[in-house]
């Protein structure tokens, strides 16, 4: 997008969200170590809360490297004001665990006397610190004009056309600095972070369609979307279903037709005749080859003991032959 078309949408939603968010409260002054502990409460909170949330542990922890030993679990006991109690406990953990492994200590006002962009490199290469934190210590803390960006708003810039997603992964806003003065830093920026907590609260939700439309009436078609589950069809495919119901009605008269045909199972009951013969026919074949091979084996067992009975019956007469004969006078 040319810089200055993206100012111009700057301008204008600078000045639409006016007409429905007012200026907080101007902030506390705090040390630098106070603004981060602050900024990681305030991410996604509103100021409110997040100054009752920050009394809160102020008066109820010895200090801030009690903060730091305590268990997350315990920190989101003692934030159930806020928006996202288990991410603020985590945030400010991990913030004060890198400040204190990088310094050794929680006096950061000798950082206010380096150059800015040494401090601000410095945070960046702190874990756990996030770019909404190092924002809002640079502004509040360090004099320098940087507008402090939560997830809801980046949603909301995207929805407004003024940065592409690419550029809310990246977490950066080109030209907001530069399109809002520094002396109007603070003030703007408390308005469009009560912007980014609204939405934040729940992109999908009506309060949220509600606010994005009042803002910029033209943007319904870049509202924010669910995201598909693994597996489910497409927005588009299940939106064409809903509208094209038809397409389901011959499925159910194919499905009604395949089961009502019972003819083709009384025509098949010869093919299981056949195979109920055939069993018997091999049976008689069996039999008749049994009954075959048996008639050939009896001439054979008898031949042996008719012949021994005929020669003993041959030897016997040539006997009483041999006897019976006389011998001429």
């Amino acid at each position: 997008m040319a810089a200055p078309n993206r100012a111009t949408r700057i301008n204008k939603l600078v000045t639409a969200v006016k007409k429905h968010f007012k200026p907080a409260a101007p902030a506390k002054e705090r040390t630098l170590l106070e603004d981060l502990v602050f900024a990681c409460l305030l991410e996604n909170s509103s100021h409110e809360a997040a100054e009752e949330v920050y009394d809160h542990l102020k008066a109820n922890y010895f200090d801030w490297n009690e903060v730091r030993v305590s268990t997350r679990r315990e920190l989101a006991e003692e934030m159930k004001q806020l928006n996202d109690p288990e991410d603020a406990a985590d945030r400010l953990k991990r913030t004060l665990q890198s400040v204190f492994e990088a310094l050794y200590t929680y006096d950061l006002e000798l950082l206010k006397k380096q150059n800015l962009g040494q401090t601000v490199k410095q945070f960046q290469g702190y874990k756990g610190i996030t770019s909404f934190v190092i924002s809002y210590a640079t502004q509040h803390s360090l004099g320098g004009h940087s507008i402090p960006v939560n997830q809801g708003l980046y949603a909301a810039l995207v929805t407004f056309d003024v940065i592409s997603e690419a550029e809310a992964k990246k977490g950066v806003v080109p030209g907001l600095e530069r399109t809002v003065p520094k002396t109007k830093g603070v003030e703007i920026g408390s308005m469009l972070h009560q912007l980014g907590v609204e939405v934040g609260k729940n992109p999908y939700g009506q309060n949220a369609r509600k606010i994005l439309l009042a803002i910029d009436p033209g943007c319904k078609t870049r509202l924010p979307k669910r995201p598909s589950k693994p597996g489910a069809p497409p927005a588009e495919d299940a939106e064409r279903g809903k509208k094209n119901p038809p397409s389901k009605r011959p499925a159910k008269k194919v499905a009604a037709v395949k089961p009502s045909p019972p003819k083709p199972a009384s025509k098949a009951s010869p093919p299981k005749k056949a195979a109920s013969k055939s069993p018997t026919a091999g049976k008689k074949t069996a039999k008749s080859a049994e009954k075959k091979k048996t008639a050939k084996k009896k001439p054979v067992k008898k031949t042996p003991s008719a012949a021994k009975s005929l020669g003993k019956k041959t030897t016997k007469k040539v006997k009483k032959k041999t006897t019976t004969r006389r011998k001429p006078k």
